[in-house]
């Protein structure tokens, strides 16, 4: 059956070809996320990797819990774990959320190696005074246990996403962008493919089955109307398991997995997972009437009726299963 060649659908083409191609040779997809998956940008942040707890030329503002005039380190990675220091609660909010950490020697002269420790007003709506390649700062976020989560409100319920600000920086401030808006119209989820035989309802992957199709995850699109988009940079994050929100290539093309999909590596970035106690909600979404079409050689389960979707703030404390999600 043929399909319309619209640019997000040319989108969803790519990705089930990379999805398809996942399940063969990872070194393949990845050749292809690369290529494949290019497209022009539609106009224009828990312990894990700290490569990638930062975003450079970056200075968020906030009330200073210490001040970097009279506080120096040696980089980035030791400005975000002093503040982590004054997050390792068992519970409750942060007493440092933020921190912003002067590395170029040549642009900071005088404030080389300053790190300041500040505390938001509102966690999901930082104080940025200024960005772009003129600003010598780096920035970051940390969220404490039960802070970072954020709701995907559907027709059938809210899914809530907790985000992972340290890995994932970049794709956590646009998520913010998002539910700032209070909006996101554009939104919305358009496939829908079940575990089928192949994986448990564990996620695990059931031997001898074939890896798809279909190919256990709902896909959609974040790209809201009006809002500036730019192509998010691959984050190191961690692989695909059950319930992990990801982009295809660098968004705003996203999906959730239903499945551990340890056939995909670390093709794309995660950065965020489903609480647990939610995915009977996207498991239901996936039951949801579907037509088949054919992308690229692939039978693919597309939605009868799109679902729309918007960013809720979701009241702290949120109560949620005490297994990590991230691990």
């Amino acid at each position: 059956m043929g399909r319309r060649q619209t640019d997000s659908e040319l989108g969803r083409c790519a990705l089930l070809a990379l999805l398809f191609l996942g399940a063969t040779s990872c070194c393949v997809v990845y050749t292809l996320l690369s290529a494949g998956l290019r497209r022009t940008p539609i106009s224009s942040v828990l312990d894990s990797i700290e490569s990638g707890d930062r975003i450079e030329h970056l200075e968020l503002w906030g009330d200073a819990v210490k001040w970097g005039a009279d506080f120096k380190v040696n980089s980035s990675e030791e400005c975000c774990r002093a503040c982590k220091a004054m997050c390792s609660g068992v519970d409750g909010p942060c007493l440092c959320d933020s921190w912003v950490f002067c590395g170029n020697r040549e642009a900071c002269g005088a404030k080389f190696g300053e790190c300041w420790l500040k505390k938001q007003k509102y966690s999901f709506y930082p104080d940025r005074r200024d960005s772009g390649e003129h600003v010598m700062w780096t920035s970051g976020l940390i969220f404490g246990k039960g802070e970072g989560i954020v709701g995907l409100q559907t027709e059938y319920g809210v899914l809530h996403i907790e985000l992972f600000p340290d890995c994932a920086p970049h794709s956590v401030a646009y998520i913010l962008e998002l539910l700032r808006l209070r909006h996101c119209v554009g939104c919305q989820l358009y496939r829908a493919e079940s575990r089928g035989t192949s994986w448990d309802s564990q996620g695990n992957h059931i031997k001898s089955a074939p890896f798809g199709p279909p190919f256990a995850l709902i896909q959609g699109t974040l790209a809201a109307h009006g809002t500036m988009f730019k192509e998010i940079p691959t984050e190191e994050c961690p692989q695909i398991r059950r319930g992990s929100v990801a982009w295809v290539g660098s968004g705003p093309e996203f999906f959730i997995s239903l499945a551990n999909h340890n056939e995909w590596s670390q093709t794309y970035t995660v950065f965020g997972s489903l609480l647990p106690e939610d995915l009977e909600i996207a498991e239901k979404i996936a039951q949801l009437p579907t037509k088949l079409e054919v992308w690229s050689n692939i039978d693919v389960s597309v939605l009868d009726e799109p679902i729309r979707l918007r960013f809720i703030r979701v009241p702290f404390p949120h109560k949620q299963n005490t297994e990590s999600s991230q691990s």
